[in-house]
C-alpha cells in the first residue's frame, strides 16, 4: 500500500498550494490530483450538492487506488469531512484544524481572523475549530466571493485583483488582528495582496504547510510510507480547461514528472 498515491481533491485550482507543500515535505510520496473547476466555485453552493461533489471526487480518487485523502477545499472539508471519514476504508485528511492549530500557535493576542468562502464562513467550521483549541480566542470571520473566480481565471495578479482584495478586506483591516486564517486553499495565491492589504504585524496562515505534516503523521502511524525506491510521476486531474490549469500549475509546480488529464465526474 505504501507505494499507492495520495489523493487530493479540490473544487478547482486552490489545492495545488496544499498539493505543493506536500510535495516538498514527502518528496518520494505520488500525488494523484483531482480539481472540479467546471463546478467551482463550491462556497455559494448548497451543503448537499457540494457534500455529493466531494464524494464524486472521492470515488474518482479510490479507483485511482489513492491510500489517504486529502480534502484540499475548506468549504468540502466543513461539509464533508465527518462522512467521508466515517465511510471510507482509509484515512482523510481535512485543512480546517491543521490551519487552526498554526494560527493558534501563531497568535499572542488570540484576535484572529478568518477569510473564506461563503459556504466555509457559515459554517462555523473555523470558529468551532480554533475555539475547540483555545476558548479565550476572539474569531472575526469574513466571506470574500469574489477571490475564488481571480484565482481560477488566473487573473490574481495585477490592479483589478489588488483593487479587489482591498475593497473586500477593509472591515478586517481596522480590526486589532494580529494573525489572518486563509480559510480558503485558493487564497495563498493572493497572498502577496492580503499581506499588504492587512499590513505587516498580522501574519497570514495557509493550511498547507501544516496538512502536509499531518499527513505525514498519518502516513507514518499507519506504516504506509512510499517506498524511496519505487517514486512515480505525479498526475493531475481537471473538470475544467486543460490549458487554463496547466498555465497555473507551472506557478506551484515544476513541469517535469507529472501528468494532467481531463476527467469527467457524472458516472461517479
Amino acid at each position: 500500500m505504501g507505494n499507492q498515491p495520495i489523493g487530493i481533491m479540490d473544487s478547482g485550482v486552490g489545492g495545488l498550494t496544499v498539493a505543493s507543500e506536500v510535495m516538498r515535505q514527502l518528496p518520494h510520496e505520488t500525488i494523484c490530483y483531482v480539481g472540479d473547476a467546471a463546478r467551482c466555485p463550491y462556497g455559494p453552493r448548497h451543503s448537499e450538492e457540494v457534500r455529493h461533489f466531494t464524494w464524486q471526487m472521492a470515488h474518482f480518487l479510490m479507483d485511482q487506488n489513492s491510500k489517504l485523502l486529502i480534502i484540499a477545499c475548506n468549504t468540502a472539508t466543513a461539509v464533508a469531512l465527518d462522512d467521508l471519514r466515517a465511510k471510507l476504508p482509509i484515512p482523510v485528511i481535512g485543512v480546517v484544524h491543521p490551519g487552526a492549530r498554526a494560527a493558534i500557535n501563531m497568535s499572542r493576542t488570540r484576535r484572529i481572523g478568518v477569510i473564506g468562502t461563503e459556504g466555509t464562513v457559515k459554517s462555523g467550521a473555523y470558529t468551532r475549530a480554533l475555539q475547540s483549541i483555545h476558548r479565550g480566542v476572539q474569531v472575526s470571520p469574513l466571506a470574500c466571493p469574489k477571490f475564488v473566480p481571480l484565482v481560477e481565471s488566473n487573473a490574481y495578479e495585477g490592479e483589478i485583483a489588488r483593487q479587489i482584495v482591498q475593497e473586500t478586506l477593509q472591515p478586517l483591516v481596522t480590526i486589532e488582528l494580529d494573525t489572518l486564517i486563509l480559510g480558503c486553499t485558493h487564497y495563498p495565491l493572493l497572498e502577496p495582496l492580503i499581506q499588504r492589504t492587512m499590513g505587516d504585524h498580522v501574519s497570514i496562515i495557509s493550511s498547507g504547510e501544516e496538512t502536509a505534516r499531518e499527513t505525514s503523521l498519518v502516513l507514518y502511524d499507519r506504516g504506509i510510507v512510499a517506498n524511496t525506491d519505487n517514486h512515480k510521476g505525479h498526475t493531475f486531474y481537471t473538470t475544467g480547461s486543460i490549458e487554463l490549469f496547466e498555465t497555473i500549475l507551472d506557478n506551484w509546480l515544476p513541469p517535469h514528472n507529472r501528468m494532467i488529464r481531463p476527467v469527467s465526474l457524472d458516472r461517479y
